[in-house]
């Protein structure tokens, strides 16, 4: 769960033939900070990089003109990634970029793994960084080398020799080009959620990490969490029968945050919703349910269509509780306050995406699973599977506690956040790394389980329109293949 991003200019909205600098993105400071100039701009973000019509012009022919052109699978430049071992060591050597909300609480958890050594933090808030280092060494490591050098500080920190993976938890449009940075330097990468905001930035992760033979993962913590993981189990048990559909969500409301001007570093967050109709946030709810219907390991995502409300909940919010003349007041929200996505498998399952961090509501990742045999459905927890339900009454999801995936047995009351998820995902990451296994997702699954933010974005200008999503496998998907159903490793 990541808590630092900017948004940016779509690359359709730069003119064609300026020179290379007027290409560039702004500052981080000056889309923090500039909320008029970025807001009023009134910058559509289509997030494909392909295709001639801007996306606030998209008819659904344009649209699915787009999709397809993006979708297309380019030349392979390197070897699949699929099922490639970590090189294995004694101990992982990390380096952290980003130091915020999200990395600022993590590097609790990376210290707290045995085996791992945190050698460089970085963030161009020096004070983040040092006070980060600080925990490195009360944990009883040698000080870490601090990056506070300005924004690009952190090639230098991916450019050193002694470190094995990088962390990045950052704003969402550095996400990209930190992980291109640290393959590129000979660095397994883990980024937090979304890996990348445009399809053509997906594309070129998956050649990255073909091509350099580096591992580059969406870390997706809610993939660990103890009932996603016990449902899993089950799945693949059998104990659904033929699955048949799935629901994810993230359902949170947000707007006290991202209104406090000490929560986030300045308004990135709220910024998107000027920017994006679409889901911007999919992976917490698409992970899980990728993963019980084994997408890209056996089974694949082949479209996408997607619908979205009015976006009024924002203005509502900033009328009731901001003052006038804060910069709030100069920007307009086009972000659906709640987007529906519906999307489909090659074996015709449908799996549903929700997303709504505007309006009042409950917190909701849904988590559902459904197949033959009965479904499960989360917040709150509930199943019914026949032969044990007949009578039309749920039944209580903790009589199959059996189930829980060896990590949740071995690690009962994990440390961290998100009720030990977190830790659970770190863990088992350096536990990879250490004993040189495969990891639980790759680079395709980040692929797949990001895609939904340019195209639900596309699909709703284009009135629903289904669009194509990418086989970032290039056919890898057909071969069945381990993933998150793990077995305990021998130490």
């Amino acid at each position: 769960m990541n808590d630092d991003a900017r948004p940016a200019p779509d690359p359709q909205d730069i003119p064609p033939h300026g020179d290379e600098a007027s290409r560039q993105d702004p500052s981080r400071r000056s889309v923090l900070w500039t909320t008029a100039g970025v807001a009023g701009a009134g910058l559509g973000l289509g997030a494909l990089g392909t295709g001639n019509a801007s996306a606030a012009e998209a008819t659904a022919p344009q649209a699915l003109s787009a999709a397809e052109a993006a979708a297309a699978a380019p030349a392979r430049q390197g070897r699949t990634m699929a099922g490639v071992r970590f090189e294995g060591r004694s101990t992982i050597r990390v380096g952290i970029v980003g130091l915020g909300n999200r990395g600022g609480s993590m590097i609790d958890l990376f210290l707290a793994v045995p085996g791992v050594q945190v050698k460089a933090v970085c963030d161009p808030v020096r004070d983040k960084a040092e006070k980060a280092a600080a925990k490195v060494t009360a944990a009883g490591q040698p000080a870490p080398t601090v990056y506070a050098k300005g924004e690009d500080d952190y090639e230098n920190l991916c450019k050193r020799g002694d470190l094995d993976f990088v962390y990045v938890a950052t704003p969402w449009e550095l996400h990209f080009p930190m992980a291109k940075a640290a393959m590129l330097n000979g660095k397994h990468v883990g980024v937090e959620c979304p890996i990348a905001m445009r399809l053509e930035e997906l594309w070129q992760l998956v050649d990255l990490s073909e091509r350099t033979r580096r591992h580059c993962m969406q870390l997706e913590n809610c993939c660990y969490g103890k009932n996603e993981m016990r449902v899993l189990r089950m799945a693949h048990a059998g104990l659904f029968g033929d699955l048949l559909h799935g629901a994810g969500a993230y359902n949170h409301d947000l707007r006290e945050l991202m209104f406090d001007p000490d929560y986030y570093e300045g308004p990135w967050r709220r910024l998107w919703h000027t920017r994006l109709r679409g889901d911007l946030y999919p992976n917490h709810g698409f992970g899980p349910v990728a993963n019980y219907m084994d997408v890209n390991r056996g089974d694949r995502v082949v479209s996408i269509t997607s619908i979205g409300t009015p976006a009024l909940s924002l203005a509502e919010y900033r009328k009731e509780h901001v003052p006038a003349g804060d910069p709030s007041w100069k920007e307009s929200y086009i972000g659906a306050d709640r987007t529906i996505s519906l999307v489909q498998t090659a074996k015709g399952r449908v799996i549903r995406l929700e997303h709504d961090v505007s309006s009042p509501h409950p917190y909701s990742r849904i988590n559902s699973l459904g197949g033959t045999r009965g479904v499960f459905e989360d917040y709150p927890e509930r199943i019914y599977l026949e032969p044990t339900n007949t009578n039309h009454q749920w039944d209580d999801f903790k009589k199959y506690a059996e189930w829980d995936h060896w990590l949740w047995k071995e690690h009962a009351n994990p440390p961290g956040g998100h009720g030990g998820m977190d830790y659970m995902m770190v863990f088992r990451l350096m536990q990879c790394m250490r004993l040189g296994l495969v990891p639980d997702f790759d680079v395709y699954d980040a692929a797949v389980w990001t895609a939904p933010v340019p195209l639900s974005h596309l699909s709703i200008k284009a009135k629903g329109a289904p669009l194509p999503i990418p086989d970032f496998t290039r056919g890898e998907w057909k071969k069945a293949r381990s993933g998150m159903d793990s077995e305990k490793p021998a130490e």
